[in-house]
């Protein structure tokens, strides 16, 4: 095993000062506590990267009695496997986050939308739950979480399609304008946060925005838990700051035949070996797009994968996981594996490589959600990168 990793200890570390931290923090004024995490520099670790604090206030400013707190627990990006562990080692950090969240925005109800693959871990986070409740009581605050299973679609970790799926719905995106915090499950303000953007407001919550703040780099602050998986010999979960290049991750995390990463999952970028040391890895830098690659995925292939067989596998998953509401993803997606297997068999010259890199383009100015929007990203990436590999 690789030795001297610069791995941080800010999500995982078990603190048992929840109580302390909680009673400090409720007893600030909270506008005081918003400004703390806008100072901080945290954006949504689910991939949007939108601002947390921001997001706080927009629904605190909410003028409607019913407001709600939701954790999107729907970690169903191919090769992300970190918010699984984060809520069976540390869910009272998330449930902290809810807490202050719903104190600040005037909420009594809370859900932790969990995907159906993480059943086992609903009796665990149930007695959780109930014994933070008992904390919540003793603290003077009226707010109660309930777990939300889903149903196995990817589309619903889509925050509208999640509301949807929670009100009975077909899980399908909603149009924006509205946004969540003004219109979100039930037509009420919500805020609704990923799993590990929750534990991380914990740390700020304890150790304050500068802590945080100091890590990483402009526009990308604090650290980011990775799960690292495909070519490497140790894969698993790990927290390591942002600013990290592409090339010192291999480094780290390869097998010394790395030929090319995937950031963000399937609905991330492929980065050659040829750009490694010109990425890092970020809000900012080379890996700008629809899909932020701070999902937590991490896939890397070696010299022994066909980048073709790795598309086919992301189209595969897109075309079955589109949810058909527009056209430019229900069609896009499957004409995009068509179109792949027909130049590989032949059917096609090279040439039709460069419609179906505009039908991508296509798809992510007019599809409706981030899905088809974002297979752009891998699709274009790869096409670009590996074109040969597409061809013979």
């Amino acid at each position: 095993m690789k030795k001297n990793l610069q791995r941080l200890d800010l999500i995982f570390k078990n603190e048992h000062d929840t109580d302390a931290i909680l009673k400090k923090t409720f007893a600030r004024n909270d506008d005081d506590v918003i400004n703390d995490l806008i100072s901080s520099g945290l954006k949504g670790r689910g991939g949007a990267g939108f601002p947390t604090g921001l997001k706080w206030k927009l629904a605190a400013e909410a003028a409607v009695d019913e407001k709600f707190v939701i954790c999107n627990a729907d970690e169903g990006e191919p090769g992300t496997f970190k918010d699984r562990e984060i809520l069976s080692s540390v869910p009272h950090k998330v449930l902290s986050g809810m807490a202050v969240c719903a104190k600040i925005i005037g909420s009594k109800k809370g859900f932790i939308y969990l995907r159906s693959e993480y059943t086992f871990l609903k009796p665990q986070l149930l007695n959780v739950i109930d014994e933070f409740h008992k904390l919540l009581d003793t603290l003077g605050l009226n707010f109660r979480v309930e777990i939300f299973m889903g149903s196995g679609a990817y589309i619903c970790g889509e925050e509208s399609a999640l509301f949807e799926s929670m009100e009975g719905k077909r899980g399908e995106p909603r149009n924006k304008p509205p946004f969540p915090t003004d219109f979100g499950y039930k037509g009420k303000p919500t805020v609704i946060n990923n799993v590990e953007t929750l534990a991380h407001t914990y740390s700020i919550f304890k150790y304050g925005p500068d802590k945080f703040k100091d890590l990483g780099i402009q526009d990308s602050r604090g650290s980011k838990v990775f799960s690292v998986s495909g070519d490497t010999p140790i894969p698993g979960i790990y927290e390591l700051e942002f600013g990290m290049s592409l090339q010192k991750f291999v480094d780290d995390f390869g097998d010394g035949d790395s030929k090319a990463v995937q950031v963000g999952g399937a609905s991330g970028f492929c980065v050659p070996r040829k750009r490694f040391g010109k990425t890092v890895i970020g809000y900012q830098g080379k890996l700008r797009g629809t899909s932020l690659p701070t999902g937590g995925s991490m896939m890397i292939f070696n010299s022994s994968r066909s980048m073709y067989n790795v598309l086919h596998n992301y189209l595969d998953f897109f075309v079955e996981e589109s949810c058909g509401q527009c056209t430019p993803c229900r069609v896009g997606t499957q004409q995009l594996l068509l179109g792949i297997q027909a130049v590989k068999k032949g059917e096609q010259s090279s040439t039709y490589l460069d419609k179906l890199l505009d039908l991508a383009e296509a798809m992510r100015v007019t599809a409706k959600c981030g899905l088809g929007q974002s297979v752009a990203n891998s699709f274009s990436s790869i096409v670009e990168n590996f074109r040969e590999e597409m061809i013979y």
